[in-house]
Protein backbone atom coordinates (compact mmCIF):
# COMPACT_ATOMS: atom_id res chain seq x y z
CA UNK A 1 0.00 0.00 0.00
CA UNK A 2 1.15 3.45 -0.98
CA UNK A 3 1.08 6.05 1.52
CA UNK A 4 -1.04 9.44 0.30
CA UNK A 5 1.52 11.71 0.07
CA UNK A 6 3.34 9.20 -2.32
CA UNK A 7 0.03 8.63 -4.00
CA UNK A 8 -0.37 12.94 -4.71
CA UNK A 9 3.02 13.06 -6.01
CA UNK A 10 2.83 10.16 -8.76
CA UNK A 11 -0.87 11.81 -9.23
CA UNK A 12 0.39 15.30 -9.98
CA UNK A 13 4.01 13.18 -12.28
CA UNK A 14 1.63 11.76 -14.20
CA UNK A 15 -0.03 14.90 -14.81
CA UNK A 16 3.34 16.52 -15.81
CA UNK A 17 3.99 13.85 -17.84
CA UNK A 18 0.81 14.52 -19.74
CA UNK A 19 1.30 18.12 -20.06
CA UNK A 20 4.81 17.20 -21.49
CA UNK A 21 3.09 14.81 -23.98
CA UNK A 22 0.79 17.89 -25.05
CA UNK A 23 3.93 20.28 -24.82
CA UNK A 24 5.71 18.16 -27.45
CA UNK A 25 2.39 18.04 -29.62
CA UNK A 26 2.57 21.58 -29.50
CA UNK A 27 6.18 21.68 -30.69
CA UNK A 28 5.79 19.02 -33.38
CA UNK A 29 2.81 21.31 -34.64
CA UNK A 30 5.13 24.24 -35.16
CA UNK A 31 7.99 22.20 -36.94
CA UNK A 32 4.74 20.90 -39.03
CA UNK A 33 3.61 23.95 -40.05
CA UNK A 34 7.35 25.23 -41.01
CA UNK A 35 7.20 21.99 -43.23
CA UNK A 36 10.22 20.14 -41.34
CA UNK A 37 7.82 17.37 -41.33
CA UNK A 38 11.13 15.44 -39.62
CA UNK A 39 11.30 16.97 -36.43
CA UNK A 40 7.72 17.23 -36.27
CA UNK A 41 7.69 13.34 -36.71
CA UNK A 42 10.16 13.34 -33.75
CA UNK A 43 8.33 15.56 -31.36
CA UNK A 44 5.09 13.38 -31.71
CA UNK A 45 7.28 10.10 -31.14
CA UNK A 46 8.50 12.30 -27.95
CA UNK A 47 4.47 13.09 -26.86
CA UNK A 48 3.71 9.53 -27.22
CA UNK A 49 6.54 8.42 -24.94
CA UNK A 50 5.27 11.37 -22.61
CA UNK A 51 2.04 9.46 -22.75
CA UNK A 52 3.35 5.95 -22.49
CA UNK A 53 4.93 7.22 -18.78
CA UNK A 54 1.72 8.75 -17.61
CA UNK A 55 0.41 4.85 -18.15
CA UNK A 56 3.19 3.45 -16.81
CA UNK A 57 2.54 5.43 -13.49
CA UNK A 58 -1.24 4.99 -13.57
CA UNK A 59 -0.81 1.30 -13.93
CA UNK A 60 1.48 1.57 -10.90
CA UNK A 61 -0.90 3.31 -8.79
CA UNK A 62 -3.25 1.68 -9.67
CA UNK A 63 -1.57 -1.78 -8.16
CA UNK A 64 -0.10 -0.58 -4.90
CA UNK A 65 -4.10 0.33 -4.25
CA UNK A 66 -2.88 4.60 -4.74
CA UNK A 67 -6.03 6.80 -5.30
CA UNK A 68 -5.80 7.62 -9.27
CA UNK A 69 -6.78 11.57 -9.17
CA UNK A 70 -6.67 13.29 -12.58
CA UNK A 71 -5.50 16.70 -12.55
CA UNK A 72 -6.07 19.21 -14.73
CA UNK A 73 -3.69 19.76 -17.48
CA UNK A 74 -2.44 23.02 -18.74
CA UNK A 75 -2.33 24.45 -22.06
CA UNK A 76 1.20 24.41 -23.68
CA UNK A 77 2.57 27.24 -25.37
CA UNK A 78 2.27 27.22 -29.19
CA UNK A 79 4.25 30.21 -30.15
CA UNK A 80 7.67 29.76 -30.32
CA UNK A 81 11.19 32.23 -31.42
CA UNK A 82 12.48 29.58 -33.47
CA UNK A 83 13.43 25.82 -34.23
CA UNK A 84 16.21 26.85 -31.30
CA UNK A 85 14.26 27.52 -28.94
CA UNK A 86 12.47 24.69 -29.47
CA UNK A 87 15.07 22.44 -28.61
CA UNK A 88 16.29 24.46 -25.80
CA UNK A 89 12.16 24.56 -24.31
CA UNK A 90 12.53 21.04 -24.59
CA UNK A 91 15.99 20.06 -22.51
CA UNK A 92 14.55 22.38 -20.48
CA UNK A 93 11.60 20.90 -19.41
CA UNK A 94 12.81 16.97 -19.27
CA UNK A 95 15.21 18.91 -16.65
CA UNK A 96 12.08 19.82 -14.98
CA UNK A 97 10.55 16.36 -15.15
CA UNK A 98 13.90 14.93 -13.96
CA UNK A 99 13.66 17.16 -10.66
CA UNK A 100 10.06 15.81 -9.94
CA UNK A 101 10.80 12.38 -10.63
CA UNK A 102 13.85 12.88 -8.05
CA UNK A 103 11.90 14.39 -5.73
CA UNK A 104 9.31 11.10 -5.52
CA UNK A 105 12.46 9.27 -4.77
CA UNK A 106 13.58 11.56 -1.97
CA UNK A 107 10.16 11.03 -0.29
CA UNK A 108 9.57 7.69 -1.11
CA UNK A 109 13.20 7.08 0.17
CA UNK A 110 12.20 8.89 3.46
CA UNK A 111 9.13 6.36 3.93
CA UNK A 112 10.47 3.32 3.72
CA UNK A 113 8.46 2.80 0.28
CA UNK A 114 11.26 0.59 -1.19
CA UNK A 115 8.34 -0.50 -4.00
CA UNK A 116 8.08 3.15 -5.13
CA UNK A 117 11.82 3.33 -5.52
CA UNK A 118 12.44 0.26 -7.49
CA UNK A 119 9.35 1.14 -9.58
CA UNK A 120 10.55 4.66 -9.96
CA UNK A 121 14.46 3.29 -11.17
CA UNK A 122 13.29 2.63 -15.10
CA UNK A 123 12.00 6.88 -14.92
CA UNK A 124 15.42 7.55 -13.46
CA UNK A 125 17.16 5.84 -16.09
CA UNK A 126 14.68 6.95 -18.78
CA UNK A 127 15.68 10.69 -17.40
CA UNK A 128 19.06 10.61 -18.29
CA UNK A 129 18.44 8.83 -21.51
CA UNK A 130 16.00 11.70 -22.34
CA UNK A 131 18.66 14.86 -21.40
CA UNK A 132 21.32 13.39 -22.74
CA UNK A 133 19.52 12.98 -26.02
CA UNK A 134 17.73 16.84 -25.74
CA UNK A 135 21.26 17.90 -25.31
CA UNK A 136 22.69 16.60 -28.06
CA UNK A 137 19.77 18.17 -30.54
CA UNK A 138 20.44 21.67 -28.82
CA UNK A 139 24.06 21.17 -29.73
CA UNK A 140 22.77 19.57 -33.49
CA UNK A 141 20.09 22.50 -34.26
CA UNK A 142 22.45 25.43 -32.83
CA UNK A 143 24.82 24.02 -35.53
CA UNK A 144 22.68 23.18 -38.38
CA UNK A 145 19.67 25.84 -38.69
CA UNK A 146 20.74 28.32 -40.17
CA UNK A 147 22.47 26.07 -43.40
CA UNK A 148 19.56 24.91 -45.14
CA UNK A 149 21.23 22.33 -46.36
CA UNK A 150 22.28 20.91 -43.14
CA UNK A 151 18.73 21.79 -41.75
CA UNK A 152 17.50 19.16 -43.78
CA UNK A 153 19.60 16.72 -43.35
CA UNK A 154 18.68 17.08 -39.61
CA UNK A 155 14.76 16.71 -40.70
CA UNK A 156 15.61 14.03 -42.48
CA UNK A 157 17.49 12.38 -39.10
CA UNK A 158 14.97 12.66 -36.73
CA UNK A 159 11.92 11.65 -39.75
CA UNK A 160 13.79 8.07 -39.03
CA UNK A 161 12.11 7.81 -35.26
CA UNK A 162 9.83 5.17 -34.46
CA UNK A 163 7.75 4.74 -31.09
CA UNK A 164 8.25 1.70 -29.60
CA UNK A 165 6.04 0.80 -26.76
CA UNK A 166 7.39 -0.17 -23.66
CA UNK A 167 6.41 -3.96 -23.28
CA UNK A 168 6.10 -3.23 -19.63
CA UNK A 169 4.18 -0.38 -19.90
Amino acid sequence: MVSEKIAKLINEQIAHEQYAAQYYLSMSAWFSSKDLDGIANYFRVQSKEELMHADKMFDYLNDVGGEIIIGEIAKPPHEFENATDIFEKALAHEKIVTKSIFNIVKNANEEGDFATTSFLQWFINEQVEEEASASQLVTKIKMVCDNPSALYLFDQELAQRVFTPDPTA
